[in-house]
């Protein structure tokens, strides 16, 4: 059969906002005050039952790539068992609207709506338990992230943001040889992105106080003239790297470089400033290379 897996993020949200709103129209309507608000909520319950439908059909064809992802399977099947009940409690729902409709003609359709109302909000919380643990599945496991598209590109992503978060991590609480390990098989993955080169040289200057190693890693970037923040950041690290090898004639020179480029920048400004008033060291300043 058709796979529908790749859809499911867009199908799930049209099911959430239909049927909730379906519902809350629906318990409108009891007070006779919108008389709107009756077809309305049989009209979007009954889209909103179609899209939930969607939404367990496309889940099922989502999770099997997802659940091949070592330890994630306890993760899938809890999301895929709230979202089975949310189909069934909703298909409940559909029930009660149409056997409303076939009693209205009798002037009987109240006992049906109501119960339709009910259960509505049965499948109202079902939903939002669906929702929390798919929300679970994708955020804390990486449940899908990077290979829905099955494009290489995605997958790599993915890659790059564990390898940063975890080396991230790893340097928060000391391990600098294990976040080292990592930030180094980025740079080596992703030999042609220069903010990955970036992170690579901050972390030699920075975490590893290696500037050698930092002025060569910066020398070797080339950052396109439209990427103002990578340029700013590779200018900023480097005037770092060459006053922490005592080099205070190229660091100077390198940050008038950066003042002809970024001539609005407070920071530059008030950095040249510093130096040429006091010769204050440039590296005990402001270490955020991100901003200009």
């Amino acid at each position: 059969m058709f796979d529908i897996g790749f859809y499911h993020p867009l199908v799930i949200h049209f099911a959430i906002s239909l049927l909730i709103i379906g519902v809350l129209l629906r318990w409108i309507s009891f007070t006779g005050r919108a008389p709107f608000t009756g077809p309305a909520a049989a009209t979007l319950l009954l889209l909103g039952i179609v899209a939930v439908v969607a939404a367990a059909w496309s889940g099922e064809d989502a999770h099997v790539a997802v659940e091949a992802i070592p330890s994630i399977a306890p993760a899938v099947r809890a999301h895929q068992m709230w979202g089975e009940r949310t189909r069934n409690v909703v298909l409940g729902v559909a029930t009660c609207e149409a056997l409303a409709l076939v009693l209205k003609r009798r002037g009987r359709a109240r006992p049906a709506l109501l119960a339709s109302g009910i259960l509505g909000l049965v499948g109202v919380f079902c939903l939002g338990e669906t929702g929390k643990l798919g929300g679970d599945l994708v955020y804390a496991h990486a449940g899908g992230v990077g290979i829905h598209s099955g494009n290489p590109e995605d997958v790599g992503r993915l890659l790059l943001a564990g390898l940063y978060h975890q080396a991230q991590l790893d340097a928060h609480t000391g391990r600098l040889d294990d976040a080292a390990a990592l930030v180094r098989l980025a740079a080596q993955r992703f030999p042609s992105d220069p903010a990955v080169q970036l992170l690579a040289a901050e972390f030699l200057l920075v975490d590893q106080h290696d500037p050698g190693a930092a002025l060569v890693t910066l020398g070797n970037i080339v950052i396109p003239k439209e990427e103002q923040r990578l340029r700013f950041r590779h200018g900023w690290l480097t005037v770092d790297a060459l006053v922490a090898l005592k080099q205070p004639e190229r660091a100077l020179v390198t940050l008038q470089e950066l003042q002809t480029e970024f001539p609005d920048s407070a920071r530059v400004r008030r950095r040249l400033e510093e130096v040429n008033k006091d010769g204050r060291n440039p590296l005990q300043e402001d270490r955020d290379y991100r901003t200009p």
